[in-house]
C-alpha cells in the first residue's frame, strides 16, 4: 500500500513549531510523555483483557521496552498494550483530543522563553518526541487487528504526516525517534536508566531498558597437578577461591519496580516519590500543596490518594471541566476523570480511589446508582475537606489555595449544606480591618474582633472591589466602627451571600439591608437621636417623598451616613441589585422592587436642598440625590440622558424654567404636571 499524505490539524501545527525549535532545557521530558502514553495503552487493553482473554493469549506479559541504537541514532519505545488501527492513527496523532494539550497550545504566546517554560507545565503527549527528534516514526497494530492491518505513521514535525497498512506480527505500538545532532545524549543507557528510574517507577506496569550486563562465564575443572610439585604448593592451589570471569550480554533489563505506588505502604514512600507520581499522572508539573494517603478497612475497603494542587487546573470554570478521580478497582483502572466520587465545589482535588467492593466491567451509569459511590463520595469529601482544613494552618501555602480555590469553594454553601459550617471556616474574605485586596480574612478573625455585644457579622457586595471599598452603605457601619466584610467576585458571590444564614450562632446581615439590625450596639442613647432626627426632619423627609413619587418605597433620615447624601436600600433581601442586574442580562424577570432612600440631614446638599422655598428647583435637588443613590446601589442610571440635563440645569441655575419636549419625559418626577413657578435665582445653582 502507497503512503497517503495527510495535513496536521493547524493547532498541531503550531505546538510542532514550537517543540521543534524548543530552547526548553529539561529535554527528558519527553520520555516521560511517550512511557505515560504506552502505560495508558497497556492499561486499556489490560482492562479490555478481562472479558476477552483472546486480545493477549499471544502475549499475556506486559511490558514497555526501551531501546537506543548509536548506530542508527534512534531511540525506540515499545510497549505491548492496545495498538492503533490506521483511522485511529490519523485521529490520534494527527489532531489535538488531549483537553490538556489544546489548554497548551490555546496559552501559547509566541514567546519562545514563555512558551517554552509551558512544556514543563502541560503534558504535551506524543508531540513532546519532536524536542529530540528530528523525524518521528509509529509502527503499530490494534490487538482487535490482523497481522496485515499494522500500521506505519512518519512525520518530520513540518506539518504534514504519512501513514499507510503494513504487516505488523505483534499487536502494540513502536515509536522510533530519529535523534537530532544535539539530542545524543538520550543515546546513553546510564541517562536512559536514570530518567526511566526518576518518572516511571511508579508505573505497574516494568519498563525495560535494552543494556549491556555483565554475566559470569563457568571455567572448566582445573586440571591435575603436575608431577613433581610439591604437597604444600598443591594443597595451597586447591585452596584458593577461583576467580569468576564475565562477559558483555545486551539485554532487556528492568528498571522500575513496577508496582503502584498507592498500593505500597505510606510510611515507605518518600516525598519526592509522591510528587513525582502527582506530575506524572495528573501532569501538572507544579509541586502539590499538600496530599493524603489512606487504605481503609472494615466494611467499605479502599485506598485513596489525594492531592491539592498549588495552580487551579485550566479547564476548572469550564461548563463541564474534565476534572475528577482515577477509578481503579482490585489495581485494576476503570476510568478516569469520575466526577462521581466528590462534589462538584472539589473538583481541583487530584487523585484516585482503588476499591474491590465494585465490580470490574462497572460503567459510569452504575457508578451512579451505586450505594458504594455514595458512601465513598462521603468520605473522600470527608477526607478532602480536612486536607484543606489542616493546610489552613500553613499561612503560606493557605494564601495560594485561597488565591486559586477560594471562589470555588464557595459553591459548597449552595452544594453541600451539611458541610456548610466547615465550609464558611475554610473560606477567606477582603475586609474593611484590611486596607489589602487580599482575601486573608477568616470568620473566626472576624469574630475575635468584634466589638462588645456584636452578635451579627456584616457583609456587602457588588460587581468590583473599588464599587465594595466605597460603597457609601459602609458608612451605616463604620460610623459604629464595625468591621465588614467584602465581596465582590461575581456571579459567585451574590449566589454565596444568598445561601448566608449563620456561623456559630452569628447571624450574616448585609449592609445594604433595609432593616440594618445593629442589636446591643445601638443604644438607648442612640434610638433616642435616631427618633429626634426623624421627629425635626419630617417635613424634610415629606418634601422628598412628594418630589420623588413612585420611584421610591419610602424616604426616611439615617443618623448613621457621614459623607454621602443618601442612599437607596432594599427591603426585600432576596435579591441584590448585582442579582437582578445580572438576572436582566439573562432575560429572566425579577420582581420588580423600589428602593427606600436614607438621606443623610447633614450632608450640604441635602442641607442646600432643604433651604429651597423653590419646589422645582427643590424636585431637582431631590432627583440628583435619588439619582446619585441609585447609581451607587445600581452601578447603572436609568436613564443617562435625563441626568445630564437635570445636571445641566442645576449648574446653569436654569431650574424652574419651561423643559424642552425632550427633557420634560426624562423620569417620573419630571413628567408630573409642574405649577407655574418663578424663574430661580443663580444662587439655587450647585457651588463647585
Amino acid at each position: 500500500m502507497t503512503a497517503t499524505v495527510h495535513g496536521f490539524q493547524t493547532e498541531v501545527t503550531k505546538l510542532l513549531n514550537l517543540l521543534a525549535n524548543s530552547l526548553y532545557s529539561n529535554k527528558e521530558v519527553f520520555l516521560r510523555e511517550l512511557i505515560s502514553n504506552a502505560s495508558d495503552a497497556i492499561d486499556k487493553l489490560h482492562f479490555m483483557s478481562l472479558t476477552d482473554m483472546d486480545l493477549i493469549k499471544d502475549d499475556p506479559v506486559f511490558k514497555i521496552q526501551i531501546r537506543a541504537d548509536k548506530d542508527s541514532q534512534t531511540l525506540t519505545v515499545s510497549d505491548n498494550g492496545l495498538g492503533m488501527t490506521l483511522d485511529e492513527a490519523n485521529a490520534n496523532l494527527g489532531t489535538i483530543a488531549k483537553s490538556g494539550t489544546e489548554e497548551f497550545v490555546k496559552h501559547l504566546s509566541g514567546d519562545q522563553v514563555k512558551d517554552s517554560q509551558l512544556i514543563g507545565q502541560f503534558g504535551v503527549g506524543f508531540y513532546s518526541a519532536f524536542i529530540v527528534a528530528d523525524r518521528v516514526t509509529v509502527i503499530s497494530r490494534s490487538a482487535k487487528a490482523p497481522v496485515n492491518e499494522g500500521v506505519r505513521w512518519t512525520s518530520e514535525g513540518n506539518g504534514t504526516f504519512e501513514s499507510e497498512n503494513i504487516d505488523v506480527p505483534a499487536r502494540g505500538t513502536q515509536v522510533i525517534l530519529h535523534l537530532k545532532d544535539d539530542a545524543k545524549e538520550f543515546l546513553d543507557q546510564w541517562k536512559l536508566h536514570d530518567i526511566i528510574a526518576k518518572y516511571s517507577d511508579h508505573i505497574s506496569t516494568p519498563v525495560e531498558l535494552y543494556q549491556e550486563t555483565f554475566e559470569e562465564v563457568n571455567d572448566e575443572e582445573p586440571q591435575a597437578a603436575n608431577e613433581g610439585e610439591n604437597a604444600e604448593g598443591a594443597e595451597s592451589a586447591e585452596g584458593e577461591q577461583k576467580q569468576k570471569e564475565t562477559k558483555p550480554v545486551w539485554k532487556y533489563v528492568q528498571v522500575n519496580n513496577a508496582q503502584a505506588l498507592w498500593t505500597r505502604p505510606a510510611k515507605d514512600i518518600s516525598d519526592d516519590e509522591y510528587k513525582s507520581f502527582y506530575r506524572h499522572t495528573f501532569n501538572d508539573y507544579s509541586e502539590p500543596l499538600s496530599w493524603s494517603h489512606n487504605k481503609v478497612e472494615g466494611e467499605l475497603e479502599y485506598t485513596s490518594l489525594l492531592y491539592i494542587p498549588s495552580r487551579a487546573p485550566m479547564e476548572m470554570m469550564q461548563r463541564e471541566p474534565h476534572l475528577g478521580l482515577k477509578l481503579y478497582v482490585q489495581r485494576v483502572f476503570i476510568m478516569e476523570e469520575d466526577d462521581q466520587f466528590l462534589p462538584s465545589y472539589l473538583r481541583f482535588v487530584r487523585g484516585l480511589v482503588d476499591t474491590n467492593a465494585l465490580p470490574l466491567n462497572v460503567s459510569r451509569e452504575l457508578l451512579q446508582d451505586s450505594r458504594v459511590t455514595r458512601k465513598l463520595k462521603a468520605a473522600l469529601t470527608k477526607r478532602a475537606l480536612g486536607m484543606i482544613e489542616k493546610l489552613s494552618t500553613d499561612k503560606e501555602k493557605y494564601a495560594t489555595f485561597v488565591a486559586n480555590f477560594n471562589d470555588v469553594l464557595k459553591e459548597g454553601l449552595y452544594e453541600n449544606r451539611d458541610h456548610s459550617e466547615q465550609l464558611l471556616s475554610l473560606i477567606r474574605f477582603a475586609s474593611t480591618a484590611d486596607t489589602s485586596k487580599s482575601c486573608n480574612v477568616s470568620l473566626d478573625d472576624y469574630i475575635s474582633r468584634m466589638k462588645d455585644k456584636q452578635k451579627h457579622i456584616y457583609y456587602f457586595t457588588a460587581d468590583d472591589y473599588d464599587k465594595v471599598v466605597n460603597s457609601p452603605f459602609l458608612e451605616r457601619l463604620k460610623s459604629k466602627g464595625i468591621e465588614v466584610l467584602l465581596l465582590w467576585k461575581q456571579p459567585i458571590d451574590d449566589w454565596f451571600c444568598s445561601m448566608l444564614q449563620s456561623y456559630k450562632d452569628h447571624t450574616f446581615i448585609a449592609a445594604n439591608a433595609y432593616d440594618l439590625d445593629l442589636g446591643e450596639l445601638e443604644d438607648e442613647q442612640d434610638k433616642s437621636a435616631a427618633e429626634e432626627t426623624e421627629k425635626e426632619y419630617e417635613s424634610l423627609v415629606t418634601r422628598f417623598k412628594d418630589a420623588l413619587g413612585s420611584q421610591v418605597e419610602s424616604v426616611r433620615v439615617s443618623t448613621l451616613l457621614k459623607e454621602v447624601p443618601a442612599c437607596l436600600v432594599s427591603k426585600s433581601t432576596a435579591f441584590s441589585f448585582q442579582m437582578k442586574m445580572m438576572s436582566k442580562l439573562q432575560g429572566l424577570d425579577l420582581p420588580a422592587e423600589k428602593g427606600v432612600l436614607e438621606l443623610n440631614p447633614h450632608h450640604p446638599l441635602v442641607e442646600k436642598a432643604s433651604q429651597e422655598s423653590n419646589e422645582a428647583v427643590f424636585k431637582d435637588y431631590a432627583q440628583l440625590i435619588f439619582e446619585q443613590a441609585s447609581l451607587a446601589a445600581n452601578g447603572e442610571l436609568k436613564n443617562p440622558s435625563s441626568f445630564i440635563a437635570l445636571m445641566n440645569r442645576l449648574l446653569l441655575g436654569t431650574s424652574g424654567e419651561a423643559a424642552p419636549a425632550a427633557q420634560a419625559e426624562a423620569t417620573p418626577a419630571e413628567a408630573e404636571p409642574k405649577a407655574e413657578e418663578q424663574k430661580p435665582q443663580n444662587e439655587s445653582s450647585i457651588e463647585l
